[in-house]
């Protein structure tokens, strides 16, 4: 076995072959019994065929998606006896461990998928150090332990930042996100957009409210909290600007209700108020609290790419045909 450093592992092999995946993080949550993996691919559209070979493959594997070239998947903590085939199930997961602050990920694959686990993977930003069990290549089969920080994943809910003659959340929010990753190095990982009931009579216009995420150290939480609550109370419009806070890989089933539902229906405060509760949801009403019915929309729908810009509106018709 070979235990190498990304630079140490640039140094020694610079085979044409080995194409360097371009980041690699791993986020858990307080239970540490999931793990969600981040893979930036080296290729411009990333590889479909690696997000179906791992799910095909390994059992630990519960689920994966492909976004442009961010790869994610979604992992039990544990191990299992990878069977590997060509073409039909050629790369996998065999093990996923969390040890003290760091999570190692040992990949295996037939051939090309044997370079990554390795040598691809081993190169990244964000990967500490690698174990080479066998380099692979060729016919043969190629795997590694790929060792990263254990990152924890911080969901944040926020809306009502502008007013009706200036403004816009999704940009304040994306330029905080900004500042925060360029002042503190908080791992800024997605923006998203999350369109709300667009009958509400009190929306500025658009009615969408957004969902920012990072990955930090568990003793960097707070203060990401505290930083988007400061920022907020420097630069927003509104008086009622508020934010809901998770921090768990997976969202309470009620809570992706209301979100859906706040797509579909008027949502008032009180309903907002019991369900972060019930549901340990933390809540920060930055300059006011009624923001929060459509920052915790937001939390509801962060696991639901499908729904996030979908429209529910019976005038929408109305709209479409009246329009110039």
């Amino acid at each position: 076995m070979e235990i190498l450093t990304p630079e140490e592992l640039k140094k020694k092999y610079t085979d044409p072959w080995i194409t360097p995946y371009e980041e690699i993080l791993t986020i858990t949550d307080s239970d540490e019994e999931k793990i969600e993996l981040i893979e930036y691919h080296p290729c411009p559209i990333g590889s479909d065929w690696m997000i179906t070979q791992y799910q095909r493959t390994s059992p630990i594997v519960k689920c994966a998606r492909r976004d442009g070239n961010k790869h994610t998947y979604y992992l039990d903590v544990g191990k299992c006896d990878l069977k590997l085939i060509p073409s039909l199930q050629a790369a996998g997961i065999a093990e996923v461990s969390i040890e003290g602050d760091e999570i190692k990920i040992h990949h295996m694959g037939l051939a090309g998928a044997g370079v990554g686990a390795a040598m691809c993977r081993g190169k990244a930003k964000g990967v500490k150090r690698v174990e080479i069990y066998e380099k692979g290549g060729g016919s043969k089969v190629g795997q590694a332990c790929v060792i990263t920080p254990k990152l924890h994943k911080v969901i944040i809910g926020i809306d009502d930042t502008d007013i009706p003659t200036e403004g816009a959340t999704w940009t304040l929010a994306n330029n905080i996100a900004n500042e925060i990753q360029e002042e503190k190095g908080y791992r800024y990982l997605e923006h998203i957009t999350c369109q709300l009931y667009p009958n509400n009579p009190n929306k500025t216009r658009n009615c969408v409210s957004i969902a920012l995420t990072f990955a930090v150290m568990e003793s960097q939480k707070e203060d990401l909290i505290q930083t988007v609550v400061d920022k907020l109370k420097k630069t927003t419009l509104s008086e009622n600007t508020a934010i809901a806070v998770w921090d768990k890989l997976y969202i309470p089933k009620e809570v992706e209700n209301y979100g859906l539902e706040a797509k579909k229906s008027m949502k008032y405060i009180d309903e907002a108020c019991k369900i972060a509760k019930d549901n340990n949801i933390r809540v920060e009403n930055v300059t006011g609290e009624a923001g929060l019915i459509g920052a915790l929309a937001a939390i509801g729908l962060y696991n639901l790419p499908e729904e996030y810009g979908k429209v529910y509106c019976q005038e929408e018709e109305k709209y479409l045909n009246s329009s110039p």
